[in-house]
């Protein structure tokens, strides 16, 4: 079997050809943080609440438009919130 070479003109992985592959999707808006990383603890329930869903649920970085380490910090406070009972 002869071996794939790279004159095709489709991915093969994504089934997408090269026209579509130069056009760039618009980048997703940076959200504002508008919080300080001191006010992001487990006492601040306010602030916690705004990213947890009604079932309790954390709500994905894809949603908040969190950097990572924010994110972290904030998966870690919301459960610290709910072990002091602050929080359900």
């Amino acid at each position: 079997m002869p071996r794939k070479t790279n004159n095709d003109k489709s991915d093969s992985r994504g089934g997408r050809s090269r026209s579509t592959m130069t056009e760039r999707r618009t980048p997703r808006p940076k959200p504002k943080i508008d919080f300080t990383v001191d006010s992001l603890d487990f006492k601040n329930v306010n602030l916690l609440k705004q990213f947890v869903t009604d079932q309790g649920r954390i709500l994905p970085r894809k949603y908040t438009g969190l950097p990572a380490h924010y994110q972290r910090r904030l998966n870690l406070a919301i459960k610290r919130a709910r072990q002091m009972l602050l929080m359900k």
